[in-house]
C-alpha cells in the first residue's frame, strides 16, 4: 500500500487532494502565490476547510514559457518560511515542489515528508544522496534533459522507469512513490530549463496522457497536475490562467474517471466536488 506522508493513496483509497501554495511571485497564476504570514495561513486554512489532505510549496516557478529561475538561496528562503507557517496552523502533510538537492535538505530537515521532483531525480545530482539519506515520501514526474522523440506514451513510461531506477538506488521503498506525467511539461520551445523538448504537438501530447493514465501507472499510483495549465488556455482560447477554471475541473474529472489518484490543484473546493462526483461515476 502506497503511503505519501500518512495519507494511504492509490488502490481503493479515495482520490487525494493536493493543494498548490506558491510562495514564488513569478508563478504563471498569480492568484496561487501566498508570501506573507497572514496570506499564507489563510490559504491553508480554507485548503484544509475545503478538504485538502496535502499541502505542495513551490519558491520558485517553472512554468517552461517563463524566465523565473531563482537562487537556491532565495528558494529555500521562501519556502522554509511557508513551512513553518503551515506547521504552526495545521497538521496536513507538506510537499515541497523543488528539484535542487540543498532546498530539499533544508526543507527535510525542517520535518517535511514529501519531495515533489518534476525532474524526476534527474536535474541535480546530489538529490539522490539527500533522498537517501531522508527517505522521504516523492513525486516523481516524468522528464529529460535532451528532446524525446517517438510515441508519447512509451516515451513517458521510459523516462518514469528512469526515475524509479534512480530512487530505487537511492533506497527509496517502492511504497512511497507516485508518479506524474508531467502535464504541462512536455514543450516545443521555453525559456526555463525544467521542461523536456518534444518535436510533436505538445497539446495533443497532454491529451494523449490524460487519455492513458492507466497505462502509465506501472504500479504506482499517479498524481495529475492540469489546473489553469496552457493547454487548457490552447483549446479554449483563454490566454488568462484565471479564466480557466471550468476547463481545469473538467480535465481533472476525466482525469479521475482514466485512473487518476491524486489532483494537484490551484482550486481546492471545485476539484473536490469534481472528483466526488467523477469517482463515484467511474467505472
Amino acid at each position: 500500500m502506497t503511503r505519501i506522508g500518512n495519507v494511504r493513496v492509490g488502490g481503493k483509497n479515495p482520490v487525494r487532494i493536493m493543494g498548490i501554495l506558491n510562495t514564488s511571485p513569478e508563478s504563471f497564476y498569480k492568484k496561487s502565490v501566498n508570501i506573507t504570514k497572514t496570506h499564507i495561513k489563510n490559504a491553508v486554512i480554507q485548503m484544509e476547510d475545503e478538504g485538502v489532505d496535502f499541502i505542495d510549496v513551490g519558491g520558485m516557478s517553472t512554468a517552461p514559457y517563463l524566465s523565473t529561475t531563482v537562487s537556491e538561496k532565495v528558494e529555500s528562503k521562501r519556502i522554509l518560511n511557508a513551512i513553518k507557517i503551515i506547521q504552526n496552523v495545521s497538521n496536513l502533510p507538506i510537499s515541497v515542489d523543488t528539484c535542487r538537492a540543498k532546498v530539499a535538505r533544508d526543507a527535510l530537515e525542517c520535518g517535511i515528508e514529501i519531495i515533489n521532483d518534476i525532474s524526476g531525480l534527474k536535474y541535480d545530482g546530489k538529490m539522490q544522496e539527500v533522498v537517501s539519506e531522508f527517505v522521504p515520501s516523492l513525486i516523481l514526474c516524468a522528464y529529460d534533459s535532451k528532446t524525446v522523440f517517438g510515441n508519447t506514451i512509451t516515451t513517458t513510461k521510459k523516462l518514469l522507469r528512469e526515475s524509479l531506477k534512480i530512487a530505487k538506488k537511492s533506497n527509496i521503498p517502492s511504497e512511497k512513490i507516485v508518479l506524474d506525467p508531467a502535464i504541462g511539461f512536455f514543450v516545443k520551445t521555453g525559456k526555463g530549463q525544467f521542461f523536456t523538448k518534444i518535436k510533436s504537438d505538445w497539446v495533443e501530447r497532454d491529451l494523449s496522457i490524460i487519455k492513458n493514465l492507466n497505462s502509465i501507472k506501472q504500479n504506482h499510483p499517479i498524481l495529475i497536475s492540469v489546473s489553469n495549465k496552457s493547454f487548457l488556455g490552447n483549446l479554449l482560447g483563454k490566454e488568462n490562467p484565471s479564466d480557466r477554471l471550468f476547463g481545469s475541473i473538467a480535465a481533472e474529472a476525466i482525469s479521475v474517471i482514466n485512473g487518476a489518484d491524486i489532483i494537484r490543484t490551484h482550486n481546492v473546493e471545485a476539484t473536490k466536488e469534481a472528483i466526488t462526483i467523477a469517482s463515484r461515476l467511474s467505472r
